[in-house]
């Protein structure tokens, strides 16, 4: 009983007419569901979940890429069938029907009409009595034992079957709604668990131990280590770059040792003739020629 309800109030109709069943079924059956529905619960956000993830990276490109190839297949040509071969014969057909098989339809009934017309009624006349027999018959045999069935039994039954499934569906919903709560609550104290078992250790390790661990190895060995190779690395290319110059020295004092010094070109007087040499506009000679 809730703090604010009143023990002297009176039920409202609803309660009063569930009776006695309903009573008895609702608590143990909503126990009994929740315990059964949580597990299936948790299964199942499970499932969604991976599912969602199947379908968005998996399941859902293959498809389209099946609808596309389906497409190309079966669509375009069925279409181009259609259009191009089944339309044209479906024109073609009902054309024969208005203009041919129509009119010779119309011709057969204006001379079978009255035959039909005497064979309808007498038909109709040895049917309806037929017909009548046959319904009094099956309302005395059928139907009169099945509406007693129905009203004594089967009503009742069902009656009580629907108040007893109304209840298994209510104590389904609740405890579908109360494993929801507890599977949200169990993924987020195993993603409390998970953070602090390993997440928050592996964190603790690196940041206490292997950063200054790493900062003490670069500055007391990887650094001194990269200065002795730079060092050792300038060392060798002067010493490199002096055994190349000796050489190239060498070189020239054993070429000069055997064939001399080398004899430099004369110089090549590469200037313009002067003026008094050069050719003009009055005279005839020019300084190839004026000697």
């Amino acid at each position: 009983m809730g703090a604010g309800t009143d023990p002297h109030r009176p039920s409202p109709p609803s309660e009063r007419a569930e009776g006695c069943l309903v009573v008895a079924l609702r608590i143990p059956l909503r126990i009994v569901v929740l315990v059964l529905v949580v597990p299936v619960r948790m299964a199942w956000d499970a499932l969604a979940a991976t599912g969602r993830f199947l379908w968005r990276y998996g399941l859902a490109p293959v498809g389209r890429a099946i609808g596309r190839l389906l497409y190309g297949l079966f669509v375009v040509p069925l279409g181009w069938l259609y259009r191009y071969l089944l339309a044209p014969l479906g024109h073609a057909l009902v054309w024969v029907y208005a203009r041919v098989l129509t009119p010779v339809g119309h011709a057969v009934m204006w001379v079978l009409r009255p035959v039909g017309q005497a064979v309808a009624w007498l038909l109709r006349t040895v049917g309806t009595g037929i017909g009548t027999a046959l319904y009094w018959i099956a309302r005395v045999l059928l139907v009169l034992p099945a509406l007693a069935l129905w009203r004594w039994v089967l009503a009742p039954v069902g009656r009580a079957l629907a108040v007893v499934g109304r209840e298994i569906g209510t104590a389904l919903g609740h405890a579908w709604r109360i494993a929801g709560h507890v599977s949200r609550a169990v993924g987020r104290v195993l993603g409390t668990l998970f953070r602090w078992i390993l997440v928050e250790p592996v964190r603790w390790v690196y940041r206490t131990l292997l950063t200054p661990v790493g900062h003490v190895l670069r500055d007391v060995l990887l650094r001194p280590v990269a200065e002795a190779a730079r060092a050792v690395g300038r060392a060798t290319g002067q010493a490199l770059a002096a055994a190349r110059e000796t050489v190239r020295q060498a070189r020239a004092d054993v070429r000069r040792a055997l064939f001399g010094e080398p004899r430099r070109p004369e110089p090549v007087d590469r200037r313009e003739p002067t003026a008094a040499g050069t050719r003009t506009l009055g005279r005839s000679t020019t300084a190839l020629t004026k000697d």
